[in-house]
């Protein structure tokens, strides 16, 4: 099912759209709507402007898109921009995301979000004190987080909305960090805000440095598979069209002030992700050795967090939001993708420079 936007919305402000979630949530749109996208992005190395612009061209829905590249941290042009784009809602998933990469460079993400998402509280801020009553009515600001900054669970219970928070990585601190600013915005300034707080989001078009587009590219080109420590630590795995479902359903109906966890129910460890990956690629691409074969267990994730598990009943009580896609049927259709689109994911990765060699072990100075 494709949820539908409230009549009123006619522009929308979206930070960091070139990346996975945000790029997602943008191809949604301007497939399924006439809504007017303006998309704020530093054009980071996991990027990627000429997927959105193909798929503009592919629907014809050229005059519906503009991309803007700013950097959140230049605030007088963010400030410039949404006053003179006039959104109805601001989607704010720019950030800096892979927990490896924030232990190389912590400062990368202390500047991108928690004073990127500040500078864009403020301008936001501005721009709202600027509506009319009428206009302040329907206004939202929408924050995109995580379910990292609750921490690791124990082998029971999951993570809900009243969760403490207890991040143990710099990218978990600094979105923790973003969710108090904006929860702080909301009853301070009387911002209109609301936060959602995801699973490990997976599907086509995901950077190859997260974990299940790495294997599958790792497997196809006969390298090892790495695992970190016994691969047994949980996540929740949410497919990116479920994903995209609850934010727009967040943007229509979600009580102001409010947060929402958004869970797949695709509760699993990671050697078992891999393993049905390994399986998948054994029926479609099949080679003289299984593909498991590959699979070496390496050196843990300093302060890899053990488990995650969402319970997503507020947002299904409260909007009817539930998951309808089953992880192994999402894993084979993402599968699929990535040995469809080979070509995109070379692309991506020569213009990143990543190739996907082991990050997240380099000792701060």
């Amino acid at each position: 099912m494709h949820y539908k936007f409230r009549k009123n919305v006619q522009k929308i402000l979206v930070t960091g759209g070139l990346g996975f979630i945000g790029g997602s949530y943008i191809r949604r749109i301007i497939k399924d709507t006439e809504i007017k996208i303006y998309n704020l992005d530093k054009n980071g190395y996991a990027s990627d402007e000429e997927n959105i612009e193909n798929f503009i061209y592919k629907y014809n829905k050229i005059e519906n898109y503009k991309l803007h590249k700013v950097d959140l941290g230049n605030f007088k042009k963010v400030k410039n921009l949404v006053h003179e784009i006039k959104p109805d809602l601001i989607v704010n998933f720019a950030a800096e995301t892979h927990v490896d990469r924030s232990i190389d460079n912590p400062l990368n993400f202390i500047e991108s979000n928690i004073l990127g998402t500040f500078n864009l509280l403020q301008a936001a801020l501005s721009y709202y004190k600027k509506l009319s009553i009428s206009e302040q009515s329907q206004f939202v600001f929408h924050h995109i987080s995580t379910d990292e900054v609750y921490g690791s669970l124990s082998p029971e219970g999951s993570f809900y909305e009243e969760t403490p928070y207890k991040p143990t990585s710099p990218y978990s601190a600094s979105k923790a960090s973003s969710d108090h600013l904006v929860n702080a915005w909301f009853h301070t300034y009387g911002l209109p805000t609301v936060i959602s707080n995801c699973s490990n989001n997976f599907g086509p078009f995901q950077f190859p440095e997260k974990l299940i587009p790495l294997v599958i590219l790792k497997a196809i080109t006969g390298k090892t598979i790495p695992i970190y420590g016994s691969g047994d630590n949980i996540r929740d795995w949410l497919f990116i069209e479920d994903h995209i479902n609850a934010l727009i359903l967040i943007a229509n109906k979600g009580q102001l002030g409010q947060c929402y966890c958004i869970g797949g129910s695709g509760e699993t460890s990671n050697i078992k992700i891999v393993n049905k990956i390994c399986n998948i690629l054994d029926t479609k691409v099949p080679r003289k050795y299984k593909y498991k074969s590959l699979i070496k267990f390496v050196k843990d994730r300093p302060g890899h967090d053990k488990r995650y598990s969402i319970d997503s009943s507020k947002i299904s009580n409260e909007l009817g939001w539930k998951s309808e896609y089953l992880l192994d049927q999402a894993l084979e259709i993402t599968v699929n993708w990535y040995l469809n689109n080979i070509d995109w994911t070379n692309r991506i990765m020569n213009r990143s420079g990543y190739i996907g060699e082991r990050i997240g072990l380099v000792e701060s100075d």
